[in-house]
């Protein structure tokens, strides 16, 4: 018997079957009006209950309202399905299937489905319909129709080829604040920390030996290493995913490999040892290659690099319906057994590393879910136990000096359904502004929870680079973030070149580095100020956060709601302002962590909109509308000393400066109307307006600029501007995606820069001002027509060295 045959039996089978048990007209009428009689008696009630409970009749002509519109809907939804029913079933049952393959298709955005369905389904019409013998008996009309139709399908492809084959799109200008003041900064006078050093280095790799799919991890190991058991800290490496999982790599959970790829100096050493961690992506897909280019610069200088290979962790097609949960943590804790490992090496007479490596110079590199699972490694390292289980002991406590986070990610896992926090550990966050998978700066967020308790010198920073991506720190990753089929949905006309990406990596990892475990100051300054790097660094827009051990702060905002209110006893008063608040810094996703100041104006509002804020001499303000913020420390509040630098975070807000616009608010119009009564006359027709605008939207913004003033305890004087470090950085914006240039839709967030000013040298314009009687500092908003800035951490650092040596 046929397929056929059997298929029309069963059909005709099932189809009786049916005819049997399926309700009559009257069960259908009747489940229609119980319904519609059911919950129109449940809607009503509700209704009444609000109208009484909210004591407002009107509430019940709402009602009336809804229960209209709901029964156009219902007619006009009835009609949809009809005209849905009324397509032919070739194209209906195309339709259905095409529509679940493309939306399968990683294309970012369902309009870009909506038109492929669009645009296939006019080429296929067009090539039928062109048959020779069926197109003869068309009609003039419908043949015009079939051309035309035919020719947008072509048309479509077309431009949807285009669309892939660039690379991207044009962004409005920006302009780099910092380079405005760079002839300011003096540049440091040391070498590229890209540069390789002396050493020659040798490679290898260790593991288990007997890896099924990695010859590097089978017999070309040069240590075998055991396996370790990952029961407590993996989830969900179970079901049919799982023996996937188990049947490609040859383990499961409880036997997690110890391997990993060293550049290592040659030499006797001791040596800082340094592992870095990739992050997830498809297993199969190897990560741990990818910072070659890291180890052999690293190891060059006199630092051992281990790629640590975690691929067995990473995320797989056969993660359906789902597959490993919140395993950062198992990323974290494989890292302290490798330095496990290590010290095992490291104290064994009889082994070829013995006392090769410096065990109180430990340094953990992440990058993505990597960079979130060195936060976890630090803080396991200083517990005994597991946070989430403490019948498992932990005690690893190694000398872990310092952490840095390539693009990492923020609270995959939660200990304790909270976030990561650990202390007296260096930390330095990378993040490019175009990173095209994790799209916000959640290295600024671990930055946050970061304190310092010992005695030692530390300090953590970021650095958030203009062009930079999330795949090019990683050499096998690359520039499709999304890992898209068709990379060409993805907007990356804004990247650098990856070897310029990969030269950032190295300056600021190995400058920290040879800071952090090395303990050569000369390269500190690197970290609050990227200009100091610039005879290394390729141009771009680098914005630096950094706090240090010897960092001491007036202002934080996290110390309560009153806005008069600041951290070390002072007080604070704003004047003129359209926006003075106390809030939540909040980036693209999730929460910073931290409370600012946002402090906005606007001048409009005061009539003076008409003030030329383009020219070099700034409009002069009356003291009864100039906006201003002022911090006045209290009797106990620390003060500088002659090696003092005033230090606070900046950033620019998205939101407007005067959010207040109707009301007590509403700008005053009266002024359209000349002395003599007379209506202005119109010198420019709305067409012209509206191309004045475009303009004006396609113009690269000025960066913001502000006056400071301090006043010491004497009422002496000192004022400069914000500009004599950097004016402020304009929101460094992206679109990603290709097709946000349709809803001409920006993705930003404010991101801090610190600035810092040496009081000595400010001083000096007024001999009489005493740096140590300091009592206000004074934010001045006379330099820009409107704005809205984000002001956290006022306080005083010391002054660096200004020579390179060693700090013990």
């Amino acid at each position: 018997m046929h397929i056929k045959q059997i298929y029309l039996r069963l059909k005709s089978w099932t189809a009786k079957l049916f005819n049997k048990i399926k309700p009559g007209d009257y069960s259908i009428k009747g489940a229609a009006y119980g319904l519609l009689i059911g919950s129109g008696i449940f809607f009503v009630i509700e209704v009444l209950g609000m109208a009484r409970n909210f004591s407002d009749p009107w509430i019940m002509a709402l009602g009336a309202l809804i229960i209209l519109a709901s029964v156009l809907l219902a007619y006009l939804g009835s009609w949809l399905i009809k005209k849905l029913n009324e397509i032919p079933k070739p194209f209906k049952i195309a339709l259905l299937m095409g529509s679940i393959l493309l939306l399968l298709v990683r294309f970012g955005d369902p309009r870009i489905v909506v038109f492929l369905i669009l645009v296939f389904s006019l080429l296929g019409a067009g090539v039928a319909v062109f048959k020779p013998k069926h197109f003869k008996k068309l009609t003039l009309p419908k043949k015009s129709i079939a051309v035309l139709g035919f020719g947008l399908g072509i048309a479509g492809i077309g431009a949807f080829s285009y669309f892939l084959l660039i690379r991207g799109l044009e962004m409005k200008p920006l302009i780099n604040a910092a380079k405005l003041s760079e002839e300011k900064i003096t540049p440091l006078d040391l070498e590229s920390p890209a540069n390789p050093g002396s050493y020659e280095v040798e490679f290898f790799t260790y593991g288990s030996g007997k890896d099924k799919r990695r010859e590097e991890f089978a017999e070309g190991v040069k240590f075998h290493t055991g396996s370790v058991d990952g029961t407590a800290f993996l989830d969900h490496w179970e079901g049919l995913s799982s023996k996937y999982r188990t049947y490609a790599w040859g383990f499961d959970f409880r036997e997690l490999p110890v391997n990993g790829r060293v550049w290592k100096p040659k030499g006797k050493g001791p040596f800082p040892l340094v592992l870095i961690v990739h992050g997830n992506h498809p297993m199969q897909d190897y990560s741990d290659p990818g910072y070659e280019y890291l180890g052999e610069l690293l190891a060059s200088r006199g630092f051992i690099l281990v790629s640590v290979d975690e691929n067995f962790l990473n995320g797989s097609w056969s993660d359906f319906p789902n597959g490993l949960e919140k395993e950062n943590d198992a990323r974290g804790w494989m890292l302290l057994e490798h330095l496990r490992q290590w010290k095992e090496w490291n104290q064994d007479p009889s082994h070829e590393l013995f006392g090769q490596v410096a065990m109180d110079k430990l340094a953990l590199i992440g990058h993505s879910r990597g960079g979130e699972a060195v936060g976890h490694a630090a803080m396991l390292n200083q517990m005994d136990f597991y946070p989430d289980d403490a019948s498992i002991p932990l005690g690893y406590h190694f000398d872990i000096q310092s952490v840095i986070a390539i693009a990492p990610v923020d609270g995959q896992y939660k200990p304790g359904s909270s976030l990561t926090k650990f202390k007296s550990v260096s930390y330095l966050g990378i993040h490019g502004a175009q990173d095209q998978d994790v799209e916000s700066f959640d290295g600024a967020k671990q930055y946050e929870r970061i304190s310092f308790t010992d005695s030692l010198y530390r300090f953590k920073a970021g650095v958030y680079i203009g062009n930079a991506n999330h795949g090019q720190f990683n050499s096998s990753w690359g520039d499709n973030d999304m890992l898209a089929t068709f990379g060409g949905v993805l907007n990356r006309g804004q990247l650098m070149d990856p070897k310029d990406q990969e030269t950032i990596a190295k300056v600021f990892i190995t400058a920290f580095l040879e800071t952090t475990l090395n303990h050569k100051t000369g390269y500190l300054p690197l970290f609050t100020d990227a200009r100091k790097g610039r005879n290394w660094l390729p141009e771009t827009i680098y914005l630096n956060q950094f706090e240090d051990s010897k960092s001491k702060f007036w202002a934080g905002f996290d110390e309560d709601y009153d806005v008069l209110s600041l951290s070390d006893g002072g007080k604070a008063q704003g004047e003129n302002l359209s926006v003075w608040r106390e809030g939540e810094v909040i980036p693209k996703y999730g929460l910073k962590g931290t409370r600012a100041v946002f402090l906005g104006w606007n001048y409009e509002e005061f009539g003076e909109d008409s003030l030329d804020w383009d020219a070099a001499n700034k409009p002069a303000l009356l003291d009864s509308i100039r906006a201003s913020y002022t911090l006045t420390l209290g009797p106990k509040s620390f003060r500088p000393d002659s090696s003092s630098v005033l230090i606070f975070s900046l950033a620019e807000s998205d939101e407007s400066s005067n959010p207040k616009s109707s009301g007590k608010w509403i700008k005053n119009n009266s002024n359209e109307e000349d002395n003599s009564g007379e209506e202005k006359e119109e010198d420019e027709s709305e067409e012209e307006k509206s191309d004045e605008e475009e303009d004006e939207d396609e113009k690269a913004l000025t960066p913001l600029d502000l006056t400071l003033e301090l006043t010491d305890e004497q009422g002496e004087r000192i004022s400069f501007l914000l500009s004599e470090f950097s004016p402020l950085q304009r929101l460094i914006k992206s679109r990603v995606m290709k097709i946000q240039f349709l809803d001409k839709k920006d993705e930003t967030e404010s991101i801090f820069q610190l600035y810092q000013f040496d009081l000595a040298k400010l001083a000096v314009q007024n001999p009489l001002f005493q740096v140590e009687k300091l009592k206000q500092i004074r934010f001045i908003f006379d330099q820009s027509e409107a704005g809205v800035v984000v002001l956290d951490q006022v306080g005083l650092m010391p002054r660096f060295p200004e020579e390179s040596g060693s700090q013990d």
